[in-house]
């Protein structure tokens, strides 16, 4: 999808991306803009069909080998995408089961300790539960790969 396709209430997006193409080498936004554009397609045209919320993952084929700060910079473009909003910020929660997780979320949240803990802590509770799940289902020979 092209910047001149955007809908008008897209205006957000496209403000992002031009301040993206202005502050990023042409390389990178161009990679940048083969990541996120099959996902600002399919918000779109979840947009036409009434869908209110959607998963979209940055961690498919499409972004392996990806730098981080394009993996960085594409979670933002999509959640402008997704809120309209352009007060996003990526936030990096150190979660001791899991490692590092990062979360895109509002300036107001991002600058809430307590906010952020209760995220990490919702993290943590979603990550016990998957690795209960899994062990449930390794001892039931069903695959744990969910």
């Amino acid at each position: 999808m092209s910047e001149d396709e955007f809908p008008p209430d897209d205006r957000a997006v496209e403000v992002y991306l031009d301040l993206l193409r202005i502050r990023m080498p042409e390389d990178d936004y161009e990679l940048l803009l083969t990541v996120v554009d099959p996902v600002l397609r399919a918000i779109h045209e979840q947009g036409e069909q009434g869908v209110p919320t959607a998963d979209f993952p940055l961690d498919g084929p499409q972004t392996q080998g990806l730098p981080q700060q394009i993996r960085d910079e594409a979670a933002l473009v999509i959640a402008t995408a997704v809120t309209g909003r352009l007060d996003n910020e990526l936030v990096v929660l150190e979660i001791e089961e899991t490692g590092p997780v990062r979360v895109v979320t509002d300036a107001t949240t991002a600058a809430d300790p307590a906010r952020l803990t209760e995220i990490a802590d919702y993290i943590r509770d979603r990550h016990r539960e998957t690795e209960e799940l899994r062990g449930i289902a390794a001892a039931s020979d069903l695959p744990t790969d969910f």
